[in-house]
Order: C-alpha cells, then structure tokens, then sequence
C-alpha cells in the first residue's frame, strides 16, 4: 500500500512541508499543501504497524497499514481494533479543544468589529444588504451560530470576494440567521443569497456557507423548529458535474420533509423535480 506519506498525499492531505512521523501514538496537527499559512487542519497519528489521518476542515478521516504477506492474527487485530479507538477518542478530545480555542477567538474577534453598512464595496456589488453582520476593517465578519446561539466561528469576506473561515472553528450545523421565523423559514448557502432572499420575501433565512452543510443545517433546524415550513433554496449549478447545489439542496429537503426552491437562469434550465 506504499507508505503512510504516500497515502496522505493520494488523499489530498499531504504536508505543505516535510514531517518526521514517529511511531509514538500520538496525534501530530500539520499544515495541508494549500491551505493558508498558519493553519493547522491536519492530524495525523502513527504507530508503525499502522496509522491514521486527516482534516479538522472537511471531516474526513483516514486509515493505512502496510502491505502483508499475511493476514493480521486475531491477536494482532484486537490490538490494531483497541489502538484505533484510543485514537479516535484522542481525536475527539483534541477536536473539542480547537473548536473551544476558536469559539473564544470568534467572539474576541466579532465584539472588537463594528457593524458592517450597506456602503461596504462587496455588498454594493453583491446589491445585497448587511443584515446583522460585522466589519473588522475592510473585511466583513459573517457569525456561524448554532440553534442555540452560540457563536462558533466566523467567515471573512474581503472587498474583492476572497472568502475564508477562521482557522480550527466547527462549521456543521452552524449558519448565519437573518431575521426572526413565523411560519417558515429559508435556507440558502450563501450569505449574500440569504440576504437577497430576506430582502425579497420578507421571510427569515439562514446562510449555511456551503451546499455540504444544507443537511446539518436543515436537520438541526427541523429539531429547533418541529413545525416551522422549511424551505431549501438550491444554488443551480448547471454548468458544474453534478449540480452540488442542487443535489445536496434536495438530500436536505428529504430530509427534513421541506421544500425545494430552484432558479433557472438560462432557457434551457428547467425547474428540476423534487
């Protein structure tokens, strides 16, 4: 299966600069070939016999072992099985940590800003309104808050469009609520489309920053909101394999018995089916 390096770098998560991996067991956090300069979203672990790693930022994770001209004895296989876990559990905790450093960075960062007005250059742009977000500078402060209200993380939208989140903070579940729910609520990926639909609608919206984290969103309100009408505003990606927004867009829909909103920007785009 070739070394513990070479699977990394076949995943996409190889190190933007070399790292010694001792076989100690414990987990080793690294910065991943592409993300930005002091960010530290892999994790890797390494006991010889086998290892595991991956990203804080997309969640995945990842097992490798060398290759064997024989199978592992049943010994061997409970040891491997009782290391895994261990790991796992390490995982979990040091996962914890990041994410309550984070929130604690989030809020610092978020009570210093001022609020952002409809005079920022992106938003003049974007013709979209700031609805309850912040400016630190020339960067707007949009808050990733959780059905609770806690402030988890936040996304940073430079004048040109540049988007980035703060580094180690969770992102699954959270969005960016714009006014105040009564009998439905709309759920859209972006910040900016949010705040076109609320101006639009007049209706409650959430910006969940990405079509990956429609789901979570959508369930996490379904679970706030037992009653509340739902509706999944798709981003039509037709020009992208696979059309993720609106693939993604109806998952959740199913999910939480919602409903499916789809634009249709060109003739040939036809409403899809739910």
């Amino acid at each position: 299966m070739g070394s513990i390096h070479d699977a990394m770098a076949a995943a996409g998560l190889a190190p933007a600069k070399a790292i010694e991996l001792n076989p100690d067991g414990k987990i080793h956090r690294y910065r991943i070939t592409g993300d930005k300069a002091g960010s530290l979203n892999g994790w890797v672990v390494f006991h010889g016999e086998f290892g595991s790693f991956g990203s804080w930022k997309t969640g995945e994770t990842h097992t490798w072992h060398p290759a064997r001209s024989q199978p592992l004895t049943p010994a061997e296989q409970a040891a491997m099985t009782e290391r895994i876990k261990a790991t796992r559990a390490a995982q979990a905790q040091l996962q914890s940590t990041i994410h309550a450093e984070a929130r604690t960075r989030a809020q610092k960062l978020w009570s210093t800003a001022h609020p952002a007005t409809n005079a920022n250059p992106y938003l003049k742009r974007k013709q979209a309104q700031a609805c309850g977000i912040r400016q630190l500078r020339d960067m707007l402060l949009i808050p990733a808050r959780d059905v609770h209200g806690t402030l988890h993380t936040l996304q940073f939208i430079s004048a040109d469009g540049t988007k980035r989140f703060l580094t180690g903070g969770r992102i699954s579940g959270c969005y960016c609520a714009i006014g105040k729910p009564v009998d439905s609520l709309l759920i859209a990926e972006g910040y900016v489309t949010a705040a076109t639909l609320f101006e639009a609608t007049g209706r409650a919206t959430a910006a969940c920053f990405s079509c990956g984290n429609m789901l979570a969103v959508a369930r996490s309100l379904r679970e706030k909101f037992p009653s509340l009408k739902l509706v999944l505003c798709a981003d039509n990606d037709i020009h992208t394999p696979g059309n993720p927004g609106l693939t993604k867009a109806r998952e959740a829909a199913r999910a939480v018995g919602g409903f499916l909103a789809v634009p249709a920007f060109e003739a040939e785009a036809q409403p899809c089916p739910f």
